[in-house]
């Protein structure tokens, strides 16, 4: 049986496709260099802007490897030189969760702290400052964190006791603290409690109340132009409301992207999409925005799913990757740069995938 390799494809002008080259783009599945299968636990993709993107793997040592474009540190290697292959985070150990914004990078500790390092100008590194960190930095005021998530500008992190705490950008809500605020130090979403999953899109955020599954609902707060809140509005909304969905059986797995959202449906692992579809990134065979869930036609059991900038990634009951939406970099996978608005398959036959990853901003994928 050939090793299991991290695979990405799509834009890759920054080296965000680890493979060691800066090819323009990739419309079919390239290898990430020097991460064997067995090494990676945890893949993150980040990305701020159609041309930018970095990407993490986790590894089993719980140290962390990182790539791509590095003009703010969001590569955490002490410099601001990007480069096309893996290299070490520095001075990060015991890592158990990471998460890659639009150009800031986060890491849980075992300790259930978190650190933090890129892009600070909102404060999106958490440490009370605004100036940029190519080295990890402490986030202030959290413990027990359980999981963590990061937008285009701002971050959120899971407590164990279903509270979700966020800081950075908040100009349209994503801090769900009912201001508009900025903060560069953590500070609980307001009402918030039993929650068991959290994602950040480039300005909303989406959180599942309640264990996976029968009975679990979503809530969402933040940017909602598009209606990717799902509250049948587009108006902002500064503190959490809660999707306007009949979720049969409730929801299992939530993903957010720039504008868009989705969630996999418990009792047939069927796949559902709301807010922006320009590119059809929401998969139902148009482009007509949604402001409240619809079913992403020809998909069941779902298993995975990651939203990009404007395409998404989902891996299939029959073990198959489909992408859709924006391709105009190759994100698709599929072998051109034409834009799908339903799912179609990588060109690429992708086995033994147990991990996908797409950026909130930029425009490739990831896959192990």
């Amino acid at each position: 049986m050939a090793e299991k390799r991290l695979k990405s494809w799509g834009n890759n002008r920054s080296g965000q496709l680890g493979d060691g080259t800066w090819t323009d783009l990739r419309t079919t599945a390239t290898t990430v260099h020097g991460l064997t299968g067995t090494d990676v636990v945890k893949i993150a993709a980040g990305g701020f802007g159609a041309a930018t993107g970095h990407a993490l793997a986790l590894l089993t040592d719980r140290t962390v490897q990182s790539w791509g474009v590095n003009g703010s540190g969001q590569l955490g290697d002490g410099t601001v030189f990007s480069h096309n292959a893996p290299g070490q985070v520095l001075d990060l150990a015991d890592v158990t969760d990471i998460a890659a914004g639009g150009a800031h990078s986060l890491a849980l500790l075992a300790d259930g702290t978190v650190a933090a390092w890129g892009r600070n100008d909102h404060g999106q590194l958490g440490n009370g400052a605004t100036a940029d960190s190519g080295i990890p930095v402490r986030v202030e005021g959290l413990s027990r964190i359980v999981a963590v998530a990061a937008g285009l500008h701002h971050s959120l992190a899971l407590r164990e006791d279903g509270t979700v705490w966020s800081w950075g950008y908040n100009g349209n809500g994503q801090l769900g603290d009912g201001t508009s605020s900025s903060r560069g130090s953590a500070a609980p979403v307001a009402g918030l409690t039993g929650v068991s999953r959290i994602a950040a899109g480039a300005g909303h955020n989406l959180v599942l109340v309640g264990a996976p599954g029968a009975g679990a609902t979503v809530k969402a707060w933040g940017y909602n132009a598009t209606g990717q809140l799902g509250d049948n509005t587009t108006i902002n909304r500064f503190t959490p409301v809660t999707t306007q969905a009949t979720w049969t059986g409730g929801v299992t797995r939530i993903a957010a992207g720039c504008n868009h959202s989705m969630a996999v449906v418990d009792t047939d692992h069927r796949l559902k999409a709301w807010g922006q579809n320009t590119a059809g990134q929401l998969g139902d065979g148009t482009t007509v925005f949604r402001i409240l869930p619809v079913t992403v036609p020809g998909l069941t059991g779902v298993r995975l799913v990651a939203a990009g900038r404007e395409h998404t990634v989902a891996l299939s009951g029959s073990a198959t990757v489909h992408s859709w939406g924006s391709n105009g970099s190759g994100q698709l996978g599929d072998g051109t740069t034409t834009d799908s608005t339903t799912p179609v398959p990588t060109l690429t036959a992708l086995t033994g995938i147990d991990k996908l990853a797409a950026p909130v901003g930029g425009d490739f994928s990831l896959a192990h």
